[in-house]
């Protein structure tokens, strides 16, 4: 007898063994296809920076400070009025505007306040509400130093960080629907915009008065797939530069570089 081991099926004894089923993983794309009604390709939220480039460098900050606010002593304290302006511009603005002023509570989301605060709003356009929030930026300060030669004391720029109040425009735009504008309140006064492509498209569908069902960040379905696409593609960078400069030219809004200064109106996003 050879040393041959054969192997019996737990079945009765004769019985072939059926053979299992072939079962192959799934993709997350075979998943999709099966239930996909709707397909298109579209900007979701954008960040963007908002800044006056000659200030973001230590030269262009120092040229300001001496030529536009014809400081002797080159510190810090010359643009101290400015930020003080800028605050007292926007509690005025929203005073006078009757628009909340809300403080940001720790812990709890932004998105959830901006979200109750736009369920009531009655207008398809202008500010809903404005927020505000300690956050740590990138600032310049004023350092005192001791020159050894001289024995003398003298300032010095740096650029360094600090927790400093920032202030939320939260808006909706007619063609761009909710968005919002970020200020810190201190020197170079950066912001950042926050738009999201899917509320673009669903204000130009309503325009065209194009029938859909929409999601919290979408469109489940529409009644003309090529046009909403179209839509989406045409979303472009001068449109977006359009809406920021809109909003910093809107009547009455506060600014927090000086009027008529050629670095006012140059933005960069």
């Amino acid at each position: 007898m050879n040393g041959t081991t054969v192997r019996r099926s737990p079945g009765r004894k004769g019985t072939p063994q059926a053979k299992p089923e072939t079962k192959l993983p799934q993709t997350v794309a075979d998943v999709l296809n099966r239930h996909v009604v709707l397909e298109t390709e579209s900007i979701d939220r954008m960040y963007l920076n908002v800044f006056v480039g000659r200030l973001q460098i230590l030269e262009g900050a120092l040229h300001f400070i001496r030529h536009r606010r014809k400081a002797k002593v080159l510190a810090t304290n010359a643009v101290e009025p400015m930020t003080r302006a800028f605050v007292q511009a926007i509690e005025q603005f929203v005073k006078e505007q009757r628009i909340p002023m809300v403080n940001f509570e720790k812990g709890r989301r932004k998105d959830e306040v901006a979200a109750e605060f736009r369920a009531q709003y009655p207008h398809r356009e202008g500010v809903v509400f404005v927020g505000k929030a300690q956050e740590k930026c990138a600032v310049y300060r004023t350092e005192k130093r001791h020159n050894p030669r001289k024995n003398t004391g003298y300032a010095w720029i740096v650029k360094s960080t600090a927790l400093v109040n920032h202030y939320y425009f939260y808006c909706v735009d007619e063609d761009f629907g909710p968005f919002f504008l970020k200020f810190c309140s201190y020197f170079p006064y950066n912001a950042k915009l926050c738009l999201n492509g899917h509320e673009y498209a669903k204000r130009q569908l309503e325009r065209e008065k194009i029938s859909y069902q929409a999601l919290d960040n979408g469109v489940q379905s529409c009644a003309n797939p090529k046009r909403l696409q179209t839509i989406c593609d045409s979303l472009s960078a001068g449109k977006i530069d359009a809406l920021l400069r809109k909003w910093l030219l809107i009547g009455g809004s506060p600014k927090p570089l000086p009027a008529g200064s050629a670095l006012a109106s140059s933005p960069t996003a």
